[in-house]
């Protein structure tokens, strides 16, 4: 490995213990955040349990089971639904309810 890129891999090491540490405060472009869809909530504000909401939303059990327990994120066109359910929950099952 050339000395520069080592260093470099070591600068980059001691950066995240010191961060970790609290010693340090990341840069704010080097902070990246991902929006997660709270599933959970998003399903009992449709009033239905794991098993209703995963036949509706055309999902497995499991994979409802998992974004709720945060193994899993939703992505695609399920988190674009997610969505829709999350702002009118109660007309988006209404509407998905009747193509089911």
């Amino acid at each position: 490995m050339k000395d520069e890129l080592f260093a470099d891999l070591l600068a980059s090491t001691e950066e995240m213990v010191a961060i970790e540490n609290d010693d340090q405060t990341p840069a704010g472009s080097a902070v990246h955040h991902f929006d997660t869809l709270d599933v959970r909530k998003i399903r009992e504000a449709s009033g239905k349990n794991r098993q209703e909401f995963a036949e509706i939303i055309g999902a497995s059990l499991e994979s409802v089971k998992s974004w709720e327990t945060k193994r899993r994120n939703p992505a695609g066109p399920t988190k674009k639904l997610l969505a829709q359910i999350e702002a009118d929950p109660k007309k988006a099952i209404q509407i998905l309810e009747q193509v089911s």
